[in-house]
């Protein structure tokens, strides 16, 4: 890239994810040290509220959040004189003073989960105008919502495995119904939370006694789940995806190794160094797959990339049967954890260069569409146009 831009790393939420977002974060941030941008760390904390300042680009901070939280800066989106989009700090007992803002060039989304990740931070960077690395807000919202992303897959011809989808509200009416149909698809079977990630509220059920205790655990996180059939004997096979809704490049795939038979939150996050993330986690690259397994996987990715219209860098998560070979999308992850580099630096793609890729497209998209028509010059409020429509009011079809 031929200049130097002031970044923004947004991460933090209300989110359940919220200390996973923190650490992808740090690594954004570190990432961005070996290249000529400048970072400006904005961390959103759990009840929504923003902050900024160098602290909250220091990992060791955390350690004292409320602490952490009292030295920062509050700070939200604003408009300039010129009306450009800044941020803007709230210096507290400084009567008269003038605002403190702070050019924002671009915006790199960290989120896990939550407001982050499912499209309403996208929606606000839209209002503003501001050129950002993620999906957008429909490929987000529909990639955070395990059920509509199998749908889309089903319809473009995509495999899922079966489930079915349990409300809390028909469950608290009738949940022996809502038992006895996720039973007919066999055990064992996992339940999930629709609108969450890194394994958070996922369970696996072997009868009755545990399907109930998953669902209910599940319920503590999400009003909506899914309760899905197993997949055995099962080896998951990771590939993440990076280009945008025209182009997109498929990574090497991986096999993630857990301690049984769900790869969970410990596994992906506190099996290795805690203030890595998903890097120190236990996996394969390459996948100990065929040729012709990864090709078809990452085939599938890309497609499935495309067909959700993401943009950035995304990780799709596949379930596949280790006897019979058949390969079955899982979930999207919009926003993975460490931004999968881990997977790019396979390809000779370190992490600099993989936050390079990301700006680069993120300006180039939104060049595009600020070069559309983007108003409508009518004359519909002009003084004679608004007494027609009031005209109006008394007619009947």
């Amino acid at each position: 890239m031929s200049r130097s831009l002031r970044v923004l790393v947004a991460f933090g939420g209300p989110s359940p994810e919220h200390e996973v977002s923190v650490l992808t974060a740090m690594q954004v941030l570190a990432a961005l040290k070996e290249t000529p941008h400048a970072a400006v760390p904005l961390y959103i904390a759990k009840n929504g509220r923003w902050y900024t300042g160098p602290r909250f680009a220091d990992l060791a901070a955390y350690t004292d959040l409320s602490g952490l939280i009292a030295s920062g800066t509050p700070c939200s989106f604003a408009h300039d004189p010129d009306g450009r989009t800044v941020l803007r700090q709230s210096i507290g007992g400084r009567f008269f003073s003038k605002p403190v803002t702070i050019p924002v060039d671009a915006v790199i989304p960290a989120f896990h989960g939550g407001d982050g990740e499912n499209g309403a931070f996208q929606g606000v960077c839209e209002v503003f105008n501001l050129p950002y690395t993620s999906a957008g807000v429909t490929a987000s919202a529909v990639g955070m919502d395990k059920r509509l992303a199998k749908a889309v897959c089903r319809a473009y011809g995509y495999p899922v495995v079966e489930d079915i989808l349990i409300r809390e509200s028909d469950w608290a009416a009738d949940a022996d119904t809502l038992l006895r149909q996720a039973e007919s698809l066999g055990y064992p079977l996992f339940v999930k939370p629709v609108h969450l990630g890194s394994s958070i509220g996922v369970n696996r059920a072997h009868d009755r006694e545990s399907l109930c205790r998953a669902v209910e655990d599940a319920f503590r996180y999400d009003p909506h789940l899914l309760v899905e059939k197993a997949v055995q004997p099962l080896t998951e096979i990771n590939c993440s995806v990076i280009g945008t809704p025209d182009q997109a490049e498929a990574s090497v795939c991986e096999q993630p190794l857990g301690s049984g038979g769900l790869l969970s939150f410990a596994d992906k996050y506190q099996s290795g160094d805690p203030g890595k993330g998903m890097a120190s986690a236990g996996r394969l690259i390459p996948a100990p797959v065929s040729e012709a397994v990864s090709e078809a996987i990452r085939t599938m990715a890309a497609g499935i990339f495309q067909a959700l219209g993401c943009s950035g860098v995304v990780r799709l998560d596949f379930l596949m049967n280790s006897e019979t070979g058949s390969v079955y999308f899982n979930e999207i992850n919009t926003q993975p954890g460490s931004f999968s580099f881990y997977l790019w630096r396979h390809h000779g793609i370190g992490f600099p260069a993989l936050i390079e890729r990301l700006l680069h497209d993120a300006l180039h998209a939104h060049r595009q569409k600020n070069g559309r028509v983007r108003s409508y010059e009518t004359n519909l409020l002009s003084e004679k146009a608004v007494k027609g429509m009031k005209g109006l009011k008394g007619t009947k079809s």
